[in-house]
């Protein structure tokens, strides 16, 4: 099960981003890595800029190429704005679920926390972190997982009203995906336009 292991505040630095969540290194070094990134001043052609943006996506939600390209295919067969039901696909991927919903720090750990059996869908173990989460699921940790430190310090003092299209259920350490996000209550600084465009080619 390959994914990005390598430097992420390298990656934060390429998009000028923190896209792998709070960067202290990037607040200092707010410029592109490497001898001259300081100095870079290369414009970017169009075609860039729409591969930076998929790119960008692919970090932010921990998918890889042949995922990201499944997603979007699925995405351009559904009724709707293509790049729209792209994010909304991709945010209702197991492992974002449970980042959205506070029982982790970050989707890598998110992600850790399903393949590890420390959540259930449904009443159900399910350690599959790309699962599509339906609206009406509920996604809840574990009855003998609820007492890990990990899980106590990422909810400690998290505000769970943050997404309206989540639930939270403080009985079951869990959440109900109410519906699927509209993109202006999608956080996340991606140009879906772009992506949609570099893939009509």
């Amino acid at each position: 099960m390959a994914r990005y292991t390598g430097p992420k505040t390298r990656i934060a630095r390429k998009f000028g981003e923190p896209i792998f969540g709070e960067d202290k290194v990037l607040a200092k070094k707010n410029y592109a890595p490497g001898q001259h990134g300081a100095n870079r001043r290369r414009k970017q052609s169009e075609y860039g800029n729409q591969l930076c943006e998929k790119q960008k996506a692919k970090y932010t939600y921990g998918v890889l190429e042949k995922q990201f390209r499944n997603l979007f295919a699925k995405a351009d067969r559904t009724k709707g704005i293509t790049g729209e039901i792209l994010l909304q696909l991709l945010e209702a991927r197991l492992d974002n679920v449970v980042y959205r919903l506070g029982i982790a720090p970050t989707r890598a750990a998110a992600r850790q926390l399903v393949t590890h059996r420390h959540i259930v869908v449904n009443g159900k173990v399910l350690n599959i972190p790309s699962y599509s989460v339906k609206p009406g699921d509920v996604v809840a940790v574990r009855e003998k997982s609820k007492s890990l430190e990990v899980i106590a310090d990422a909810l400690a003092g998290f505000n769970h009203s943050k997404y309206p299209w989540l639930e939270w259920d403080e009985s079951v350490k869990g959440g109900k995906l109410l519906h699927l996000p509209q993109r202006e209550d999608i956080p996340e600084n991606i140009k879906e336009q772009s992506i949609v465009e570099l893939y009509s080619k």
